[in-house]
């Protein structure tokens, strides 16, 4: 069976990371599973891309695309035209695409007209707000793919009432997510390799390395929080993103605040002069994902607006306070491990500062699977059409 494999942003990176580490354990007897890798170029700066194939350990994709930035219909009507000519040279059995981004649907939409079955890996995610360019992302693509992986029971029941469901041409699993499956693995490896903590000075320069015990508590005892601040609602408002740096930049004059800046965050604040107003902010570039999961895990708690940091912090035991008015992770809101702050700057301190309170009763549940969604996938792949 032959599967080309979208890629463009660094979640899809991970994602596929794991789904590649699980193809040996299928590739036994007469099944063989090959796997064409194919990079749309979305994101192309060092530390949005090529570190993570690094540590990831990921091969060089079979095809770079070059797409690069642009407008949404640009970038995406540039990846289709080059996907195309992929599909048509490779002729695959299937095309599995990723989460939410342009890449996802070029994808989808590529090999759809081509009549090659399309595999959706993190199908069925809802925040139900057309005006996130994500969301449309994931309907088309649900719309048009034949296999559906979700994450979660709810994603299913997401896909059910708009008339996707299991049956006839239509596969549709709660299969687990598969960003589980990658951090149960390279969380050890972060906590041996990563030096972020050092690097940052976010421990006593005298503890054992790679995190003093002090830390090793989930964050429990840190002196610092982590935010990351990447969304197009957020960061091309620049009242939004005034609002949420402001709050960011009042809860670090008593406890630091990090934060790396993700470059459309970095080139929206260059342009309104923004750097200089918020002194109590500590900015860094973009870090690895190993280095992001020793942040997570050791932060006193997360303040984001990224979906799969909400589940990462979840997993961690790390309290996470989400700048949005909705998520397409409501189980993690419902557990009471994550909590919808917005972008008002009074409900952003007043979270932050609850983060205490809300460790002794919250507890969390296995919901997005058993770490096996990799291997999961694979097999229905194979069973259906190997």
């Amino acid at each position: 069976m032959k599967i080309v494999t979208i890629v463009g942003a660094r979640p899809q990176f991970i994602k596929t990371s794991a789904i590649r580490r699980a193809i040996p354990r299928i590739n036994r007897g007469k099944r063989r599973i090959q796997d064409i890798l194919v990079h749309t170029g979305q994101h192309y700066d060092y530390m949005m891309d090529k570190v993570f194939f690094e540590e990831l350990k990921l091969p060089n994709p079979d095809y770079h695309l070059g797409v690069g930035s642009g407008s949404h219909a640009q970038q995406t009507g540039k990846m289709l035209e080059r996907i195309e000519i992929v599909l048509k040279k490779e002729k695959p059995d299937v095309v599995v695409v990723y989460g939410d981004t342009n890449s996802t649907l070029a994808g989808a939409l590529a090999a759809a007209k081509l009549g090659i079955p399309v595999a959706h890996v993190e199908a069925g995610l809802r925040s139900y707000k057309r005006a996130m360019p994500e969301e449309i992302n994931r309907l088309l693509t649900d719309h048009l793919s034949t296999l559906l992986f979700c994450p979660t029971d709810q994603a299913v029941r997401n896909l059910s009432k708009e008339g996707v469901r299991d049956g006839g041409t239509r596969i549709v699993r709660n299969v687990g997510d598969v960003m589980y499956d990658s951090i149960l693995y390279y969380s050890k490896i972060a906590e041996k390799k990563s030096r972020i903590l050092h690097d940052l000075n976010l421990v006593d320069p005298q503890s054992a390395f790679p995190a003093s015990p002090r830390l090793r508590q989930g964050g429990r005892n840190s002196q610092y929080y982590l935010a990351t601040l990447h969304r197009a609602e957020n960061t091309g408002d620049p009242k939004k993103l005034k609002s949420i740096l402001g709050a960011l930049n009042e809860i670090g004059k008593e406890t630091s605040v990090i934060l790396p800046l993700h470059p459309r965050t970095k080139k929206v604040m260059k342009v309104h002069r923004l750097f200089s107003k918020f002194e109590s902010i500590k900015f860094v570039e973009p870090v690895s994902y190993l280095d992001m999961l020793q942040l997570e895990k050791n932060a006193k708690a997360v303040l984001t607006d990224s979906g799969g940091v909400q589940k990462e912090a979840y997993w961690l035991s790390v309290p996470c306070f989400t700048l949005r008015e909705e998520t397409e992770w409501p189980e993690t809101i419902e557990s009471g491990w994550n909590v919808l702050v917005g972008t008002n700057p009074e409900r952003i301190v007043k979270g932050a500062s609850q983060t205490e309170g809300r460790r002794k009763y919250v507890k969390r549940n296995k919901i997005f699977g058993d770490g096996k969604a990799s291997q999961k996938i694979l097999q229905i792949l194979a069973k259906h059409l190997g």
